[in-house]
This record gives structure tokens, sequence and C-alpha cells, in this order.
């Protein structure tokens, strides 16, 4: 099949391009390499664990589902508004999770590739892609694991280095081997329709011996080349979290706050929580638990938290590096690479930070190139919304010197100062929403 746009990775943000393209008639071509036979370059990165499109490496959530009072939360309103694959495959695989929207990571995976795969004008070719290529429109979503090759023909065309941050991995136990006569299901403040974390209770002392444990663990060592990378501070490893103090988990993913344990009344010194993973309830994800400590260490360790003294895992933690362009140096405002306009990046190679924010920027690039093959002018969301806010940001409105990867959030926004404190948030999303739906009837009228 002739294309008329090629993506680059299937991912969450190139399968969301692949079908805001697709489901208009645009022929596409989207190229992922897991899956690949040997011969075409067939790999994958060491985070992934399967072929799938859309496959989610790191949590199974999406963050906060609360469009009233959440960033985050106004960007799933504001995707679901414009009919996006990823929210709707989302939907169908959700798990609870209180207030947030979490998803059986499989079921998600097979229901974006079952949508893409019905649509008639897009081929998915398994197959690696080892250098930009020289003509054409073409979408590069290939996220924070380019492949070597690939990144490498990324960085001439930029004439910079690519930046560079560690994403770690929270480990996955097996429902059935945690203890309930010690822990117990709850959601924070009891928020949500129903009690959706299994909350693990640790005292001072079970929590004291804990933390020294991550301090002392013995960690995974770094490459060399691998050795001044920072880490992002959203996904931050649980002992590096530690090693800041030692009450910073206290005071960060063990906060125990709100969460009264029944069999004593009230808050433990500390707690691990955890979430949901598949729709089965058979496997469940410790939150905030991304981790760099080897495996055995991690299976010593996290088998002293009470009621996982019985842990098995499915899934140990883990480390990647994440790599992204310098966006507002290199990206236009339309997320085509100045150097080589025929070009568009999406995803987190960007420099947005999340699932949900890298689906988004998968969906405006999908918008803007269906425009520019139809000839029609290209609208750029407000910035008072959460999707052009985000957009703002990485074509130009942060500070290229000091550019590191961002979700979304309220700072983003136009400032509404005139607003008291405590009604603000409200305020952010009230305008966001009236504002999308005159930029989404402006988007109709110029189609």
């Amino acid at each position: 099949m002739t294309h008329q746009v090629h993506i680059i990775g299937g991912g969450l943000a190139g399968s969301e391009a692949a079908w805001q393209l697709a489901k208009r008639g645009i022929s596409v071509r989207l190229s992922e390499m897991r899956g690949a036979p040997a011969e075409n370059g067939g790999e994958r990165s060491p985070a992934h664990q399967t072929d799938g499109l859309a496959e989610l490496v790191c949590s199974n959530s999406f963050r906060s589902d609360d469009d009233t009072k959440n960033a985050v939360g106004l960007l799933h309103h504001e995707m679901r508004m414009c009919d996006s694959l990823v929210m709707a495959a989302a939907e169908k695989a959700k798990v609870p999770a209180g207030s947030a929207l979490a998803v059986d990571r499989d079921v998600f995976s097979a229901e974006v590739e079952k949508a893409l795969a019905a649509l008639p004008s897009l081929e998915i070719v398994r197959e690696r892609v080892d250098r930009l290529p020289s003509d054409g429109l073409t979408i590069v979503a290939t996220g924070p694991l380019t492949a070597e090759a690939l990144a490498g023909s990324i960085g001439e065309a930029t004439g910079a280095q690519a930046l560079a941050f560690f994403d770690a991995i929270a480990p996955i136990v097996y429902r059935e081997t945690i203890d309930m006569d010690i822990c117990w299901m709850a959601s924070r403040w009891d928020k949500g329709d129903t009690k959706d974390y299994i909350n693990c209770p640790m005292d001072k002392e079970q929590y004291l011996a804990f933390h020294a444990g991550l301090i002392s663990g013995e960690k995974t060592s770094f490459k060399q080349w691998e050795e001044n990378t920072s880490y992002f501070e959203g996904c931050m490893p649980i002992e590096v979290m530690a090693a800041r103090g030692e009450d910073t988990l206290r005071y960060g993913p063990m906060k125990p706050v709100g969460l009264d344990n029944p069999r004593t009344g009230r808050w433990p010194y500390a707690v691990v929580q955890l979430r949901q993973d598949n729709k089965s309830g058979s496997i469940w994800n410790m939150v905030g638990f991304q981790t760099k400590l080897k495996h055995a260490e991690q299976v010593r360790l996290f088998r002293t938290i009470p009621g996982l003294e019985k842990a098995e895992f499915a899934r140990l933690g883990g480390l990647h590096r994440n790599t992204f362009i310098n966006s507002p140096a290199v990206l236009d405002r339309q997320l085509r690479l100045k150097s080589a306009p025929h070009v568009r990046f999406a995803g987190q190679i960007t420099g947005c930070e999340g699932y949900v924010e890298s689906a988004a920027i998968g969906l405006l690039t999908g918008l803007m190139t269906a425009a520019e093959l139809t000839g029609s002018d290209w609208l750029a969301p407000p910035r008072t919304t959460a999707t052009g806010a985000l957009l703002s940001h990485i074509t130009g409105d942060a500070e290229a010197a000091s550019f590191q990867p961002m979700n979304v959030n309220f700072g983003l926004f136009p400032p509404l100062h005139d607003v008291k404190k405590k009604q603000r948030k409200e305020a952010y999303t009230s305008r966001a929403k009236e504002d999308l739906e005159g930029w989404r009837a402006s988007l109709t009228a110029a189609a």
C-alpha cells in the first residue's frame, strides 16, 4: 500500500497518531520493530515484555481521572472529546483504582491493536527503521527507548546530542501471595466507589529497618555512558528517595495519612500500597516502588514488608535509560524538525512525560499532519487547555538550556491570579473545557 504518512513507532503516541490519520481515510504505514523477523531488524527494548502495540512498560496507571481539580484528569477529558483511541481503549481495559484511571495492560494493548487493524487505510509493518526518511511526511514516535541506529540518525538531524534520564519500573506481586490477615483494602480518605488499594502497614521499627535496607541494598551498576544521566523526578527509584532523608518516603509513596488500619483504628507509621494491575485482579503493582535494586535484593527486602512475607513476583523492578530531544530548540510549533520539516516528533521523545501526555502529543501530530495534507489551516489548541499548555511547553515556552521532561500540570497554564487559591483548580478546568469547545468548533469549520 502506498502511504501518505509514515509513522515510526507503535507505542501510545504512534498508535494515537495513526488512529487520528487513518480514521480520516489518510493512508498510513505504521512501523514497529517489535515482532519483526530477524532479517527486518526485529528486537525489543530492555523494558518491553511483548510485541503488542501501545504496551505499557511501567505502571498500569493513567493517574488521576478527576477532570475538575487535576491537570492530568483534565487531559483525559480533552482527549476523550477529541476521539482518542488511547482513552477509548483505557475505558474498555479499566480496573479499580479509586479516583485514578488504571488498566489491565494486556487488554489495553489488545484493544488498541484491534482498533488499528480494522482501519483499511492503515498498514502495520513489523520492521526496524534505522534512519530518518529523507522525504515524505513522517512522524517519529519511537519513545524514550529509541533504537541506537535511529537515535544516531536523529542526533545527526538535530545537530545536538540528545538528553537522557533514567526511568524505573515497579515490581508486580501475585495477589494470592499477599497476607490479607495483615493487609487491608482501602482507598486513601475512602475516595472512589470501592476500596481499591491493598495496604501493608508498618510500625516505626519496621519502617526504619526497611529504610536502612533500601539505603544499603545492592543496586544495579551504571555503564560508563550512563553515570552522569539524571533521574526524572516523577519516577524516582524508591532507594534514591530514601537517600534524601529518613522521612522522605513517609511523605511520598509510603505516606499513611487517610488510611485507617481497621485492626487498630489508627493510621500506621507508614504504608506500602498495591494497585490492581489486571482485570482479573490476580496481579498487583507496588505503587511508587520503582527501583534499581538487584533482583535478589528486591525479593529479600520486599518480603520484610508486613503482609508480603510470602510474596511471589510476576515482575521485579528495573531501570532503563530514557532519551528525549531538546524540543524547544529543534522543533517548531507544529512539532516539525526545523532542519527537516517533513519530519514530526510525537510522544515521550519530545520531552513530555507520562502515558497520557505522550498519547496527547501523538493525537496532536495526527491532527496537524491531517490538516497539512488536506490544505486546512492548523489551529493550535489554546494554552488555557491541558493539551495546548503541554504542546506550548515542549515547542518553545520551556527554556531550551534547562529543558527536562514534564508531566502536564497547572503550572504550564496561563495563571489565574484573580481567583482565590481554593477555587483556582476548578477555575483552570472550567476555562479549559470552554476553550476546548471553541477550538474544536474552529477545527471543524477549517476542515
